[in-house]
């Protein structure tokens, strides 16, 4: 779509995502993927689902300054692009946003990077829907969750949930507790790698990194997922707390040995404490050797 294009020239033919490789080559910036043509196409998508979504406007004001923005930024300066053209109610906004999406994915195997088109729809969500202030003076939560829940199966949402943990955190705890059987394992997987006190590129959840008791039954549930993608969050999610609490993952761990831990547990358990082994940690290396 060419600036200034008009809606009726677009003719789209469906919600679609640009097409991105399974990794970014070295030394190519990560932003790229939240470039024109994701801008482009991310309003073509609404338009589709909206016939009178200003798409040209939208795209004039998400490329404005977008260009000296890292990854994350870029994704949360088009989510704002987004509140200034989308209807100003939350939950239609919401919908609007949810219906653009393309098709679910299930599979765990060809991730890749396109899912990065979504980060704007996940800060759109972290930015706007916790407060009745955009939301006609209604509690937009149930709506936040349920579009997080349609999202972590595009993308990820352990971004985005996280700042309702910060804010919210005993009913997005209880909503993450519903998730955990979920059929889909990108939810299953947001349960723990959502909850992690210290995410890679997230908000650090002080009160986790200070007391991560409240997480541990999610990892419990979890540990024995059919899905290698969970587990290996739920090893990471570990190794977050052992940063922090060695003893209570060290614990966690040797408890799990004791009840007769598969092969596929033994490799988590194995990867949870791989860092503090490295360092030298005896209690940490003795719990590598037994879960062998």
């Amino acid at each position: 779509m060419a600036m200034g294009m008009d809606r009726t020239s677009m003719a789209p033919q469906g919600p679609t995502i640009p097409s991105a490789p399974r990794s970014i080559q070295k030394g190519t910036p990560l932003k790229l993927l939240l470039g024109q043509e994701a801008i482009e196409c991310l309003a073509q998508n609404i338009q589709y689902v909206d016939a009178d979504f200003p798409a040209s406007r939208f795209c004039e004001s998400a490329l404005a300054g977008l260009e000296p923005l890292a990854i994350m930024q870029r994704g949360l300066h088009i989510a704002k692009a987004l509140h200034e053209f989308l209807p100003g109610n939350y939950e239609e906004a919401i919908r609007v946003l949810m219906a653009s999406l393309t098709p679910e994915k299930s599979d765990t195997e060809d991730l890749g990077v396109a899912g990065f088109f979504y980060l704007p729809h996940s800060f759109f969500v972290s930015e706007y829907g916790q407060h009745e202030q955009h939301n006609s003076g209604n509690d937009p939560f149930v709506a936040s969750m349920l579009a997080l829940h349609a999202l972590t199966m595009r993308f990820t949402a352990e971004f985005a949930i996280r700042t309702f943990l910060i804010q919210q955190q005993e009913r997005t705890l209880e909503q993450v507790g519903q998730w955990i059987a979920d059929p889909n394992p990108h939810v299953r997987r947001l349960c723990s790698e959502g909850t992690r006190p210290r995410l890679p590129w997230g908000k650090r959840i002080a009160s986790f990194i200070a007391d991560p008791r409240p997480t541990l039954p999610i990892l419990e549930s979890l540990k024995d997922d059919p899905s290698l993608y969970v587990r290996r969050s739920v090893a990471n999610h570990l190794g977050d707390i052992a940063k922090d609490h060695p003893d209570l993952v060290y614990a966690t761990c040797e408890r799990w040995l004791q009840d007769g831990a598969s092969a596929d547990l033994q490799w988590l358990i194995r990867h949870a404490v791989r860092y503090p082994s490295k360092q030298g940690d005896a209690r940490a290396r003795k719990i590598r050797e037994k879960a062998c």
